[in-house]
């Protein structure tokens, strides 16, 4: 019989905390879907509300909403994006085509016909894509700091500041070593750099260097921000663009930080046009890009506003 850890004879030392599955209000679980394993946080019973993280982050970016969506009769699931912290790290798959079907696959999962999306940032964008490239299983959406994908690079000076932030990650293999770099001072630098005043602090800021220096994290969360540059000369690139030319055909909430560098109320304006429902735009002043984790209750308070309107 094996020895307990930490008993005589056991060598393995005490359980390292993992710095993904944490401790809260919430389960963990994995499920397959779409070719790979997706790592899960989830809460409550009821209507399904699948949220996505956006880049450096991973499912603990939605830890204010969870338990809240869950009290208010939900079934909160925050899933890990492929690539990113306990989800499958696969050498390919980073494109908004499998993101589509990996959504699709982790609610039909979840064993629901049908589930809200609240997506954030890179999330956000693959929550656009599947409200098109898979829309019967979309039933709602919602995007925080999220342009629609066709004007993803398009010009505006706060656009300009996100293409750029884009750009910047084009380098094969320097942005990954700049990741991982001195305990992954950068993502802390990233952070800070597009939120509002007083956001992150440091625990905060801890936690998603810990999630990024889980090799090769850093490479497959760039690979999907890299797709966005090089499919513009691809056939790909351009099928998607003109799949993403068809209406999103169910009610949109569009959040946006006051002070987001990268996303603006015009953006939110534009997106206006690729709707054939209802759609709501709501400016989130003193927020930066991350207006989920910088002002959670607001943000909460306007998702359940926007779930329970009818």
């Amino acid at each position: 019989m094996a020895a307990a850890p930490g008993a005589p004879g056991d060598h393995r030392g005490p359980a390292v905390p993992s710095p993904i599955e944490v401790a809260g209000p919430w389960r963990h679980r994995t499920v397959a879907a779409n070719g790979a394993r997706f790592h899960l946080a989830e809460a409550g019973t009821g209507p399904l509300v699948l949220l996505l993280h956006g880049f450096p982050e991973f499912w603990w970016a939605w830890r204010h909403q969870l338990p809240a969506l869950a009290d208010a009769g939900f079934h909160a699931v925050a899933m890990d994006l492929r690539g990113y912290g306990g989800s499958d790290m696969t050498p390919r798959g980073y494109d908004p085509f499998t993101l589509a079907a990996d959504v699709a696959g982790v609610v039909r999962a979840l064993g629901e016909p049908r589930a809200t999306l609240v997506g954030h940032g890179i999330g956000g964008f693959g929550a656009w894509s599947t409200a098109v490239l898979q829309a019967p299983f979309v039933e709602r959406l919602a995007v925080v700091s999220a342009r629609h994908p066709r004007h993803a690079r398009s010009g505006g000076s706060r656009r300009l500041v996100g293409l750029t932030a884009t750009l910047e990650f084009q380098l094969p293999r320097l942005p990954e070593r700049r990741l991982i770099a001195d305990d992954g001072a950068w993502v802390g630098e990233l952070l800070d750099r597009w939120s509002g005043p007083g956001w992150p602090d440091v625990d905060t800021s801890v936690r998603y260097k810990e999630a990024m220096l889980i090799w090769p994290a850093p490479h497959c969360a760039l690979e999907y921000l890299r797709w966005l540059v090089r499919s513009s000369i691809r056939t790909d690139g351009r099928r998607f663009a003109a799949r993403m030319r068809e209406p999103v055909r169910v009610p949109v909430l569009n959040l946006y930080g006051g002070l987001d560098r990268l996303v603006s109320g015009s953006d939110a304006r534009e997106d206006r046009q690729y709707m054939q429902a209802p759609y709501r735009s709501v400016e989130l002043p003193g927020a930066g890009h991350f207006p989920h984790e910088e002002a959670p209750e607001r943000v909460t308070q306007e998702l359940l506003d926007w779930l329970t309107d009818g």
